[in-house]
């Protein structure tokens, strides 16, 4: 298995160092979250060992591209995370299955097979949660320090769009996630 600890210690030392302070929802802990709802939904799925191995990498490294741009940080993941893994020999076909599932967390996503699906729902499986509130709150934060403009108002309504038009893709979110997210969805319309 290729995905060991040393990969991982690797690549949260990256964010550790490099993200910055005012990444309050893009962070180590949101990258360690969604490797492990990644691995929850892909059993839930029935993976293989294979494709959860690929899907612990994509996880890992969904995110890394934050270090050096905010908006389009998926493209910039794919191409860290194609220079780390070839070095370790993956094949072009595994590269190519994991910088899928990195540009599937790209909002809005559009996943093209089961695990671009898997990891496009672990990286939004929070809003399917009682952590949604803290989550969300986090990201607001986030976001209004790169844009002081950003409001409670604005935010409001654009978490309303958002969950209305988000959708889970795997059957495990679909039955365990989307429930709790209509409830918060209504929540917020209510102006709870």
């Amino acid at each position: 298995m290729r995905y060991n600890l040393a990969m991982k210690n690797f690549v949260l030392a990256l964010l550790r160092t490099n993200l910055p302070k005012n990444y309050y929802y893009h962070n180590i802990e949101h990258t360690v979250y969604v490797l492990e709802k990644a691995l929850e939904i892909g059993m839930h799925e029935e993976c293989t060992k294979e494709e959860l191995e690929l899907l612990s990498i994509s996880a890992l490294w969904h995110d890394t591209g934050y270090i050096k741009t905010y908006s389009n940080h998926e493209e910039e993941s794919c191409i860290m995370s194609r220079q780390y893994l070839s070095d370790l020999g993956f094949s072009i076909d595994e590269l190519a299955k994991v910088g899928g599932m990195i540009m599937a967390t790209k909002i809005p996503q559009s996943p093209n097979n089961k695990l671009e699906e898997i990891l496009a729902d672990a990286d939004l499986e929070y809003l399917g949660t009682t952590s949604v509130k803290i989550k969300a709150d986090n990201l607001f934060k986030e976001l209004q320090s790169i844009d002081p403009a950003l409001t409670n108002v604005k935010w409001r309504k654009t978490q309303i769009s958002f969950l209305q038009h988000h959708r889970y893709f795997t059957r495990f979110c679909i039955e365990n996630r989307e429930p709790f997210k209509l409830i918060y969805l209504n929540k917020l319309i209510q102006g709870y």
